[in-house]
């Protein structure tokens, strides 16, 4: 198996439609989630020359399908660990198409502490955030020793998460809706309420209230995730977020929703 010299990760999806992510090491990489198809998995790794059998393992961040609607898939074909915790282990649908290949690959991860994804090269510790699945996790990762955070679908901020992201030098974090746009956009009142209602999705502002919380001199990228296609734009995302980092030199990507992005040396 080839080597990888530098850390690099690449959003395969991240929005509404499909999520899925790739971090990759000297010693392979992982996905997180498995909203994608394997085809479109396929052809986003292949951009980039990335092989299947560079995937090492995947980690699951809740239950709700735009994350775990090609599982089964997964791990049919690359049949590498997937790891979970034991609550998401017991509420993932077992449809036909998932549970005769997840219980052979299937991984539990420890109540605490990181677990070894990668031996001796990635660790992975779950850390609990609100969202209004069965139970949704954010990922504190180190990967041949450096720091990254990935949480998506987080309804707010908690302290474990803001502990874990400022000692990191690259964050991943949702930028879900700008206000004024939820507000005065298409949804009905009960959806906007979900999705403002602390365990639904995290908006510009309080995103950038996050980054100025989490801010330290060793962070270098924050990629924003999950945008909305209704209620929010990439220029409106970064316009907010970047206030919080200006005159940090620290790089601010806005992730695309629905194909792959570039990959991004970190």
């Amino acid at each position: 198996m080839r080597q990888c010299d530098r850390i690099r990760f690449m959003s395969l999806s991240s929005g509404s439609n499909g999520n899925c992510y790739w971090l990759e090491g000297r010693d392979g990489g992982i996905l997180i989630d498995a909203g994608v198809s394997l085809r479109s998995l396929k052809a986003g790794l292949q951009m980039y020359g990335i092989p299947f059998e560079r995937i090492r393992a995947v980690l699951v961040t809740h239950d709700h399908s735009d994350h775990i609607r090609f599982l089964g898939s997964f791990c049919k074909r690359l049949r590498v660990p997937v790891w979970m915790t034991a609550t998401l282990r017991y509420s993932t649908p077992m449809g036909w198409m998932t549970g005769p290949w997840l219980a052979p690959v299937v991984r539990i991860l420890p109540d605490k502490g990181p677990a070894e994804i990668v031996p001796g090269s990635v660790f992975a510790t779950p850390f609990e955030v609100p969202h209004d699945a069965t139970q949704t996790v954010g990922y504190g990762i180190e990967i041949d020793g450096e720091r990254v955070v990935i949480m998506t679908d987080i309804g707010a901020m908690t302290t474990e998460a803001l502990g874990l992201a400022s000692k990191a030098s690259t964050v991943i974090v949702e930028a879900n809706y700008d206000p004024e746009m939820l507000r005065h956009g298409p949804y009905p009142p009960e959806l906007q309420a979900r999705i403002r209602g602390g365990h639904g999705h995290l908006s510009n502002p309080e995103c950038a209230e996050a980054v100025r919380h989490f801010m330290h001199e060793g962070l270098r990228n924050v990629f924003l995730c999950h945008l909305s296609a209704h209620n929010n734009s990439p220029e409106k995302a970064l316009e907010t977020v970047g206030k919080a980092l200006e005159g940090s030199g620290v790089r601010l990507i806005a992730l695309p929703r629905a194909e792959a992005s570039a990959v991004f040396e970190l």
